[in-house]
């Protein structure tokens, strides 16, 4: 691998062709690896996708593409030419565009491969039936005995089974050449050598069936068809001399039926991506030169103004310049409700505009935008591994060879120790059936089949995971250290009581409101805010001054005002309800007094009132057995206040930005794994320390790289989703790697015929071949299982 520390970087995520196990994508990544100018290459067997960091200095995507091909498999590639510096804007929508296009190229071969596979599969199905029809027929229905049993019957399955095995099976020849080519082997060298072994096996009993019986002394050569003579000879262990055409064509037949299976539920998988993308409208209303035009979204720039009609879909992501409406922003925070939009709020692309028509100014086009932000985190993780994962690339690594060798062992052992007249087709079928229920697929595809869907479901709820290790530290979570302002509380200061004394309320608020409409204090915004909602009429101040960190003085209408703290009050010699004071900061609200011409007329209670939902999302914390923690810069009274408010168990108050950090790491060395909760952006040092960093956004505000999980939605019930959704994924990726452990070790032996000595019973190669081609489908059905998680923020569980 070359050493990029000097060189500038790229990425390239190339789809994939003629993969088929997890020791093909070991190949693949290890070519890719030692690759000039590769920095670091990761092949994902389930989505079928290498993604590599490469130099441009040193390689392109086109030369990746041929370190593929020599491994013996193909890569999709975008050839076009890359674009010209087009202005702003105008190389991340041609970069848009190209991975548009790369989709549908990949599209485009996958569906052919699948058309081509299918198609092999229905005739080595149609050539199958009568090979199993002659071989078994006699058996499974006595009285067609004597119509099957005809000479020259094994020259028909011969010549059936043929071009099931040499056309049909093809690919598994050409994989395992290839792979022995480059001193390797995988799942194809299995397959290829098993059916072979049948088919030449049951080849020279049709054509010389003296050799056979030379080269096994005890074995009666009873012609060129035994079966003749005893129906059951075809397929029963211990008739000499019989034929396994059925075998070899069964077993490609089962097999490639396995993989159409696997083949369609895996596309299944990446569903949610898929979803995401379909979001892009491909077109948008632009006013140029006074015009209004349709152009292809890749033709928008920033600056750009956009007219979006009621029923269409926002072209990109902008700021709302005229009109009124409200957005349906489910399809990407999965927040059902619709929300309100008026001049000056911000509007993402691919949200749907339900009620009035919108003028929006384009600010992030092509790749910056949020849907395309969104589409390539979930492709980076989806392309990552979960440190769970090793053990299983690990065993991958091996498996083929070891399923060789234990083969082989089959083999020999029972020549030597079976009984004389049955040595030979014995450790045949012993040795065919052990290649064959080998399966190295399923445990290439228990941990990625999950992460793909777990973070496609997540995605399509709001709820972004940056990779496999996030996924897996989640699960292991004690303790949630939740930011207070922004995440446990709405993050805007209101007007939450207004109480006079001897004044009319709205007299006093408006004359408050008027005093500090020059003011940029959050208190006093808060109080201008509180008085416009109530429609009041507002005037200028005649006069004003700021008392520092105590209030303001101003005169309204001739009239002296005075807002402040109680110790202002005090200074100027008015009385300031310490009670009144007291109960205020008991509730976690700020009092703010107000004196009009010398006369104490009221206070007004301030406070950053706590989200709806937040009570509700800390219980369900607590329900899945986490300590929750509040980190606040607030004083200690305060922060208490909060605290007994939603439930939480520890508080961290009095705590500077630069000491958050700090707060998380004394909480880790006492033992605890922490996921540390903020807006993602002041946050960030306590974000990066923690286990795992969860940032709450919303709209635009997606601090995709500050966090390991990001929720677009700035819901706090969207963290104990996550972690469930995390704790499911887990759960599932231990379920498919128990399944296709105890497949291997259970399945192997069976095959080798542990069981024979004391039931006399041994499993056909048929059957495992049918076993094979279904365990790699069952563990990607149980991995789609969670597509029916339920996000909803009520009831984050596994369905």
């Amino acid at each position: 691998m070359s050493d990029p520390s000097t060189l500038e970087t790229a990425r390239a995520d190339l789809p994939l062709l003629g993969m088929h196990c997890a020791a093909c994508a070991n190949r693949i990544e290890k070519a890719l690896q030692k690759s000039p100018g590769v920095s670091s290459a990761n092949v994902n067997f389930a989505t079928t996708q290498a993604t590599v960091r490469y130099s441009p200095q040193v390689t392109d995507p086109l030369a990746l593409r041929e370190v593929v091909r020599k491994a013996g498999y193909d890569a999709i590639v975008h050839e076009a030419s890359p674009a010209a510096a087009e202005g702003e804007g105008g190389a991340v929508s041609r970069g848009v565009a190209a991975a548009a296009e790369l989709r549908e190229a990949e599209d485009a071969a996958r569906a052919a491969d699948y058309e081509r596979q299918r198609r092999r599969f229905f005739v080595a199905a149609a050539l199958t039936l009568p090979v199993a029809v002659l071989a078994m027929g006699g058996h499974l229905i006595p009285p067609l005995a004597p119509l099957l049993n005809f000479s020259g019957r094994a020259w028909v399955e011969l010549g059936l089974t043929t071009p099931v095995l040499f056309w049909a099976g093809r690919e598994f020849f050409t994989g395992a050449w290839s792979a022995a080519r480059h001193r390797a082997a995988d799942m194809n060298t299995l397959v290829a050598i098993g059916t072979l072994a049948a088919y030449l096996y049951s080849l020279v009993v049709t054509i010389a069936p003296q050799a056979v019986a030379a080269a096994a002394p005890g074995v009666e050569a009873s012609g060129v068809d035994p079966a003749a003579a005893d129906p059951h000879a075809a397929h029963t262990i211990g008739s000499p001399m019989g034929v396994y055409y059925e075998v070899a064509a069964f077993v490609v037949t089962l097999i490639l039926m396995g993989r159409l299976l696997e083949a369609r539920a895996r596309s299944k998988t990446s569903g949610a991506i898929r979803a995401l993308v379909g979001l892009q409208p491909r077109t948008a209303r632009v006013e140029r030169e006074g015009v209004e035009q349709d152009l292809p979204i890749e033709e928008v720039r920033v600056g750009d103004l956009l007219r979006v009609r009621p029923g269409e879909k926002v072209p990109v992501d902008g700021e709302v310049v005229d009109g009124s409406s409200t957005i349906d922003e489910s399809m990407l925070t999965g927040e059902p409700l619709p929300v309100a939009k008026t001049a000056g709020d911000t509007v993402i692309g691919a949200t749907i505009n339900k009620t009035g028509s919108l003028r929006v100014r384009a600010t992030q086009v092509g790749s910056d935008t949020v849907l395309q932000q969104i589409v390539r985190l979930v492709q980076e993780a989806q392309g990552s591994k979960a440190p769970i994962q090793r053990l299983a690339d690990t065993i991958s690594g091996y498996f083929v060879p070891a399923v060789l060798c234990i083969a082989v062992a089959t083999f020999v052992l029972w020549f030597n120790f079976a009984p004389l007249e049955n040595r030979l087709p014995f450790a045949l079928l012993t040795f065919v059936s052990v290649l064959i229920i080998a399966c190295p697929c399923a445990l290439g595809l228990a941990t990625p089949t999950a992460i793909m869907v777990g973070t496609g479901r997540g995605a399509q709820s709001g709820i972004l995971i940056k990779g496999g290790e996030a996924l897996e530290q989640a699960h292991r979570l004690t303790t949630v250290v939740l930011d207070k302002t922004g995440t446990i509380t709405r993050g805007q200061p209101e007007v939450t009581d207004v109480v006079v004394d001897g004044f009319d309320e709205s007299e006093l608020l408006r004359l408050a409101a008027s005093a500090e409409r020059g003011s940029e204090h959050p208190l006093g915004e808060a109080i201008v805010r509180s008085a416009e909602q109530r429609a009041l009429v507002l005037v200028e101040p005649q006069e004003f001054a700021a008392v520092a960190g105590h209030g303001i003085e101003a005169r309204v209408e001739g009239r002296r005002v005075l807002i402040g703290n109680a110790r202002l009050l005090r200074e100027r010699g008015l009385d300031a309800n310490e009670a009144l004071t007291q109960r205020l900061a008991d509730e976690a609200k700020t009092p703010v007094f107000v004196a009009i011409d010398d006369f104490p007329a009221g206070v007004i209670a301030v406070a950053d009132p706590v989200k709806e939902s937040s009570r509700g999302a800390i219980e369900q914390l607590h329900r899945s057995g986490l300590k929750v923690a509040m980190l606040t810069g607030d004083n200690r009274r305060t922060a208490e206040a909060i605290a007994a408010q939603v439930g939480i168990d520890r508080v961290l108050a009095e705590v500077l930005p630069d000491g958050k950090s700090e707060e998380i790491r004394k909480l880790q060395a006492a033992g605890e794994t922490v996921a540390m909760v903020g807006d993602g952006i002041n946050d960030a040092p306590a974000l990066a320390q923690a286990d795992v960093g969860i940032a709450i956004g919303s709209g635009t505000d997606v601090a995709i790289e500050a966090a390991d999980i990001t929720l677009v939605r700035g819901d706090l019930r969207g963290v104990a989703a996550a972690i469930a959704l995390s704790q499911a994924t887990v759960r599932n990726i231990r379920q498919n790697l128990f399944f296709a452990f105890i497949y291997n070790v259970l399945g192997i032996p069976i095959a080798a015929g542990v069981l024979y000595p004391l039931t006399g019973w041994l499993l056909s190669p048929i059957l495992a071949s049918a076993a094979m081609a279904l365990s790699s489908v069952s563990v990607v059905t149980n991995a789609l299982r969670l597509r029916g998680f339920a996000v909803a923020p009520s009831h984050a569980q596994e369905s």
